[in-house]
């Protein structure tokens, strides 16, 4: 159940980040919102922990600074996969969406889903 809230509020912020910043970052419609969210997910299960261990000198000299750039590699790639319904204009407008992305993850993750242990 945690994992579909997940995919589901990666799909209204990926809707909201490209209404908030439409020359950065775009997305057809709610239904490539949701290709992209999923698609990301499996990205970043499959493939961001093999970056994020072949990166890790250069992560652990930028204090952890570099995992932002990796974020934006993984939704560069989401981007590959998902087509040109879902693009970016650079490589820094992914970053700034992924730096914007993981703020708003981690606040809404904190205030509304609350973990049962």
């Amino acid at each position: 159940m945690r994992y579909w809230v997940r995919v589901f509020v990666d799909t209204l912020l990926f809707i909201a980040i490209s209404g908030l910043l439409p020359n950065l970052f775009y997305v057809e419609n709610i239904w490539i919102a949701l290709v992209a969210s999923i698609v990301l997910s499996v990205l970043n299960v499959l493939i961001k922990p093999l970056l994020s261990l072949l990166s890790f000198p250069i992560t652990f000299l930028t204090f952890g600074l570099f995992s932002v750039v990796i974020n934006g590699i993984m939704l560069e790639l989401t981007a590959v996969f998902v087509g040109a319904d879902f693009s970016f204009t650079s490589f820094g407008a992914a970053v700034i969406v992924a730096i914007i992305l993981s703020i708003a993850n981690t606040i809404i993750t904190n205030q509304f889903v609350k973990e049962r242990y």
